[in-house]
């Protein structure tokens, strides 16, 4: 079975340790990679070259300014935004750079997997 693999850039440790605990459970997902800002997300996908970023849209430099990065430096990894911030701003503003998925923190864990399966199947 091929492993996909995940980078995760969120500000919150609770969050960041939440959704790794919840990506390593699945047997095809791998967190290869987990940052607290954009520029160490747009750093560590360059490094690894993960299938998926899953980026907070409001981390300290910004998730649309990392989205943009880690699409130019590493233009295989898929985007997916995982935010508290719902608004069509915040949605269009992630779309803009490159965001195939944007989840909002909340939902039930098997969307979320299944929304990183999407995005690294390129059907978001």
């Amino acid at each position: 079975m091929t492993r996909l693999t995940v980078l995760i850039g969120d500000d919150e440790p609770m969050i960041r340790e939440a959704l790794s605990e919840v990506l390593a459970a699945e047997p095809d997902l791998d967190v290869v990679a987990i940052a607290c800002d954009a520029e160490e997300s747009i750093a560590l996908a360059v490094r690894h070259e993960p299938a998926v970023a899953i980026l907070d849209m409001r981390m300290p430099g910004g998730g649309a300014h990392a989205a943009r990065e880690i699409r130019n430096r590493s233009p295989r990894t898929r985007i997916m935004a995982f935010s508290a911030y719902g608004d069509a701003r915040s949605v269009e503003e992630m779309g803009r750079a490159g965001v195939t998925e944007y989840v909002l923190k909340g939902v039930p864990n098997r969307d979320i997997v299944a929304a990183v399966r999407r995005v690294a199947a390129g059907a978001a």
